[in-house]
């Protein structure tokens, strides 16, 4: 789990340190019109690091600690030593896609600029999603779990239905293809993971038919 907490580490420290450097902050926030237009697209991977505050820094960390180390651990059962440095080179990458996703989008809107981890948190609890679709998952102020599979639907159908709204200060196409990135991120490693998701979710429809 080693990985999974350097990252989180590493993006508190650099969320905080933005937080008190206005030009730090507006350096690195993912702003697509500017990209375009300068070249600046190390702004798809700085971007990743960066919080509008503490609660934003708090949640998206929160939930890479509890699905980072068990998609870590996944990659060090599948590939051994490499494993840390594999699940690294994905979350990395994930920012990114999930920062192309709207650079394509809104690279004309000069207003519109993104921060945050959620895109590449989402790939990882995509990711967990994939390796085992009835993990239970909760939805903020309903304490009741969901199986990972239903969440997982829920969750593109909000993203995809409030990305087309548009507004609302949140980057929800980022949301949606850093989730989707991510599910299938671990299919092109291991296809044979549909097979065990179709096998798993079998299962579970099966013991409320027994």
């Amino acid at each position: 789990m080693l990985m999974t907490y350097l990252i989180i580490g590493f993006t508190v420290l650099f969320s905080i340190g933005a937080f008190n450097n206005p030009e730090l902050f507006l350096k690195c926030k993912h702003w697509p019109y500017a990209e375009a237009r300068s070249g600046e697209y190390y702004r798809w991977l700085t971007s990743g690091f960066l919080h509008g505050d503490y609660m934003h820094l708090l949640f998206n960390m929160f939930t890479l600690y509890f699905f980072g180390r068990f998609v870590e651990h996944w990659f060090e059962t599948q590939f051994a030593e490499i494993g840390r440095l594999i699940f690294l080179f994905f979350y990395l990458i994930s920012i990114v896609a999930a920062s192309i996703s709207t650079y394509y989008k809104y690279r004309d809107v000069q207003h519109f600029a993104s921060i945050g981890a959620s895109g590449a948190v989402s790939a990882v609890l995509f990711a967990s999603i994939l390796i085992d679709p009835t993990v239970p998952l909760y939805i903020m102020f309903i304490p009741i779990p969901i199986p990972g599979f239903i969440f997982g639907i829920f969750y593109l159908w909000f993203s995809s239905r409030e990305a087309k709204r548009g507004g609302g200060g949140i980057d929800h196409v980022a949301h949606f293809y850093g989730a989707v990135f991510g599910f299938l991120f671990l299919l092109l490693l291991k296809p044979v993971l549909m097979l065990s998701f179709f096998a798993q979710l079998a299962g579970w429809l099966g013991s409320f038919v027994s």
